[in-house]
Formats: structure tokens, C-alpha cells, sequence
């Protein structure tokens, strides 16, 4: 997949600031605008975000309406963002990742709901294969970025080296 649309949008507080915070508290609901700027990203992104179906449409969204957010929605922006960022994941892993977080969240709510104990093992198994998924994910990343520093080691190395040939300290 290619690259995340980002224009470098205002971080949260920054540009039109305290009404769109002031929103996301009451838990109004907020345009795209308000949220890309809560979010530190740009409509366009949340919009790309949508179309690869890792937002969903907005529930009360009518066609020819604008988009209109609440604060489960930011925070998920939010955490497409932060894991984007942190881990570099593409965007098929991105959603891999998040749906698993939606499956155990569903899985921890009918949990608080379940009382019977063989069906509790089942969700907590469950949400242990998510976890795997998640880890998985996670740990090829970390071994691409091993990889990548073995790599940029034996590059140092050589060069290194090579100076120390040209009679360099």
C-alpha cells in the first residue's frame, strides 16, 4: 500500500484550538476539519482512512451530509496515527492490527456481560489469538528494523575499516 496522505496538518490546540477540544469533551459531534485538527492529521487522510475501512462511515451520516465525528472516532484516528507513526506498519498491517483491538474490545465487553464460565475461557482464548495476531505484527516489524541496523553495522564497519586502510583514525 502507499503512503498516508499527510500535509502536516496543526497539532491538537494549534489554528481554530479550544472549540473542537471543547466539542471533543462534551461529546458533541464534530466535522472532519475539527477532527484533523484535534488529531494532528488532514481530511483528506481521515477521508482515505475511511474509504480503507479502517474508520467506517459515521453512523449518523446522511448521504449529501457532511461527515460528522465523535470522540470514539478521534480516538481511533488517533491510534491509526500513533501506530502509523510509531511503527512504520503498512497500511493492510495498520488494519490487521486494528481490527484485532476491535475484536478483543468486543470480546472484553461480553466478557463483563458473561457469567458462564466455559463460555469466558472461549472469549479469553479468543482474545488470545488476537493478541498473537497483534504480536506477530509487531515482532516482524522489530525484526525489519534488526535487519536494517545489521545492515547499517556492517556498512559502519566497512567504512571503518577502509579509513583505517587510508591511514584515518
Amino acid at each position: 500500500m502507499g503512503a498516508v496522505p499527510h500535509t502536516g496538518a496543526s497539532p491538537a490546540g494549534v489554528g481554530l484550538g479550544l472549540p473542537s477540544a471543547e466539542a471533543e469533551r462534551s461529546g458533541a459531534r464534530m466535522r472532519i476539519g475539527e477532527v484533523a485538527e484535534l488529531t494532528g492529521t488532514t481530511p483528506r487522510t481521515i477521508r482515505y482512512y475511511e474509504e480503507l475501512g479502517l474508520l467506517g462511515t459515521p453512523d449518523d451520516r446522511i448521504q449529501g451530509k457532511h461527515r460528522s465525528y465523535g470522540a470514539a472516532e478521534v480516538e481511533r484516528i488517533r491510534e491509526i496515527v500513533r501506530l502509523r507513526d510509531l511503527l512504520g506498519l503498512s497500511l493492510d498491517q495498520l488494519s490487521q492490527l486494528l481490527e484485532a483491538e476491535t475484536a478483543r474490545a468486543e470480546i472484553r465487553a461480553e466478557l463483563s456481560a458473561t457469567a458462564d464460565g466455559a463460555r469466558r475461557r472461549e472469549l479469553i482464548a479468543q482474545a488470545g489469538q488476537h493478541i498473537e495476531t497483534q504480536l506477530g505484527l509487531v515482532q516482524g516489524r522489530i525484526a525489519e528494523l534488526r535487519a536494517l541496523e545489521a545492515t547499517l553495522l556492517a556498512k559502519r564497519a566497512r567504512v571503518t575499516e577502509k579509513l583505517v586502510e587510508l591511514g584515518e583514525p
